[in-house]
């Protein structure tokens, strides 16, 4: 790859990193206060976390952009506070990836937190453990593989976007420029072997990330068998 494409796999990784970093840290409260929750609102929380996952990306793109202009409200108290504008800035691409990525951690983290139950943390409770005690030697132990999964999904999701990145971001070599977008540009250009060798790099490594989930998430008496059958 030439030196843009590199930039661009650059851009593309420091934003999937610093994304689901900031999925995991926002996902984790939010997917442990929806499994908990018995509110009839519930549902409703529920629809707006997966909205992202039937919304076409340049609605969320559109509304984004509006709302990261100066002329309105979140763009002008990020401009007043940083002095840069908000659209077409890594940051804005940054809080659109999360936004957009939310549902693919938050989903799995939920579930897993459902299917935990309460009779560990009751008796973790009775033992004299706190509330963080118990997240990090009880729950986390225990949803180990679901964290792992929700991470892998955030960063594939998000390494994958498109319409949503060009909305806010636009085209901006070394600061919003990603792989998606790259392969993009070579398409508009004709230029067909980059675009192949951005396509089939995006298309290998998400086979072996999602393997490597499938992998983690299969059960234990699954693997023991299939090891036994390789032994043989």
């Amino acid at each position: 790859m030439q030196n843009p494409d590199l930039q661009a796999l650059i851009t593309t990784l420091q934003m999937a990193g610093l994304t689901t970093v900031i999925l995991l840290i926002l996902g984790t409260p939010l997917a442990w206060y929806l499994a908990k929750m018995t509110s009839r609102f519930k549902v409703v929380i529920e629809a707006v976390v997966a909205l992202p996952l039937v919304l076409p990306p340049t609605v969320l793109g559109f509304y984004l952009l509006i709302a990261f202009s100066p002329e309105y409200l979140p763009g002008q108290l990020w401009q007043q506070a940083t002095g840069q504008q908000l659209a077409f800035s890594f940051s804005a691409i940054v809080i659109g990836s999360v936004l957009y990525s939310l549902p693919f951690v938050v989903q799995p983290l939920q579930k897993a937190f459902e299917q935990l139950g309460d009779n560990l943390l009751e008796a973790g409770a009775v033992l004299g453990a706190g509330p963080f005690d118990r997240f990090f030697h009880i729950v986390l132990p225990l949803t180990k593989a679901s964290f792992i999964t929700a991470a892998s999904l955030g960063f594939a999701h998000t390494v994958g976007e498109f319409g949503v990145i060009l909305m806010i971001g636009g085209n901006i070599p070394g600061e919003t420029r990603v792989l998606s977008i790259a392969l993009f540009d070579h398409v508009e250009a004709f230029d067909y072997a980059k675009a192949h060798l951005l396509a089939i790099s995006l298309l290998i490594s998400s086979m072996i990330l999602l393997s490597a989930v499938y992998l983690i998430n299969l059960p234990k008496k699954h693997r023991n068998v299939n090891s036994v059958g390789a032994d043989k």
